[in-house]
């Protein structure tokens, strides 16, 4: 993998990994401290929003994981459950995962001190099974990460998946292109 040069350079990734409530869906912004990515990083920990409050990542207290994470919840915390379910499964699996994605070499283990990595992460109101968050999570961050590394998606595969949209929550029946 080439070490980008700029410090402007920001790295982009999306994973949806699971299904039903216990389904994880991540995005990551990856870049140096000194750019883009440093600066959007440190005003969003600086700028909680009600429901919204990002944090450090640990893989245990004391111990954050590098690059350095900031956890951004993309769902407020709807009762204590859910809030569990943010702090404790999906933390730990965002942060194990980042770890992952150094060991398979998607991060570049000397970029672990210079640059900063935002983790917008869904939780589901109705999620159940920690384990599964847990899992689900980890896999996903690994995976946007591999993602952003590679340039992904590819624009071809944008292109022919454009006439049959889908996502989880919603389905057209038919395509109708606006006129």
């Amino acid at each position: 993998m080439t070490v980008p040069e700029q410090r402007d350079v920001v790295q982009l990734g999306e994973s949806f990994v699971g299904s039903g409530v216990n389904a994880a869906h991540i995005n990551t912004v990856f870049g140096h401290r000194n750019g883009a990515a440093g600066t959007a990083w440190a005003t969003a920990l600086a700028t909680p929003s009600a429901g919204h409050v990002p944090f450090v990542a640990v893989l245990r207290p004391s111990l954050p994981v590098k690059p350095l994470t900031l956890f951004v919840t993309k769902a407020a915390p709807a009762n204590d459950a859910h809030g569990l379910l943010i702090w404790g499964p999906a933390q730990a699996g965002v942060a194990a995962g980042v770890a992952d994605a150094i060991a398979e070499g998607f991060v570049p283990a000397e970029l672990t001190d210079t640059h900063a990595l935002i983790a917008a992460v869904w939780v589901n109101p109705g999620a159940d099974d920690a384990d599964t968050v847990y899992r689900n999570n980890r896999t996903a961050i690994s995976e946007a990460l591999a993602n952003g590394a590679r340039n992904l998606p590819n624009l071809e595969d944008v292109l022919s998946a454009r006439h049959s949209p889908s996502n989880p929550f919603y389905t057209p029946d038919t395509f109708a292109k606006d006129a």
